[in-house]
């Protein structure tokens, strides 16, 4: 294949749409935009559940219930292998060192340490929750696991 030979795919790159160049174009005066109203006017947008002035959907609609989702308590997940492999032996781990580390986003989020890996220092933890294996792991190599209050 020489270089004089390669062609674009056609179709790949399809025209630009001129709007208002004329009539005979099929696009020209209002430009596709039809007579008056908010779709014929610059920078107009209706919002994503607008129905042309119709009661939307969702205010039809009953509610009914209460969700307690927004009340949940989230918790921030640390492994206990993540400890042993991004801190030294007889270290006191706490919420700022793990902040401090990128295990956690900030001091304020609540954490709860699991027991997923393998322990071999002797660390003091410090967290809101702990798993039982977790607990276990980090007392079986001499450490200690303390509760937030």
């Amino acid at each position: 294949m020489l270089s004089n030979e390669i062609t674009a795919n056609v179709g790949a790159f399809p025209k630009r749409k001129r709007v208002g160049r004329g009539h005979g174009s099929g696009h020209g005066k209002t430009s596709g935009r039809g007579h008056k109203g908010n779709g014929s006017r610059a920078g107009a947008s209706t919002p994503l559940a607008y129905e042309g002035g119709q009661m939307p959907l969702f205010r039809r609609l009953p509610k009914r219930g209460f969700n307690n989702a927004v009340f949940t308590t989230r918790y921030e997940v640390v492994n206990v292998a993540q400890l042993e492999r991004l801190f030294n032996d007889g270290t006191r781990v706490g919420l700022e060192e793990l902040a401090g580390v990128g295990l956690i986003g900030s001091i304020s989020s609540r954490v709860k340490v699991l027991g997923d890996g393998e322990l071999t220092k002797k660390l003091t933890v410090t967290a809101h929750k702990f798993s039982k294996s977790a607990e276990e792991k980090i007392s079986g190599c001499g450490g200690t696991a303390k509760v937030v209050a």
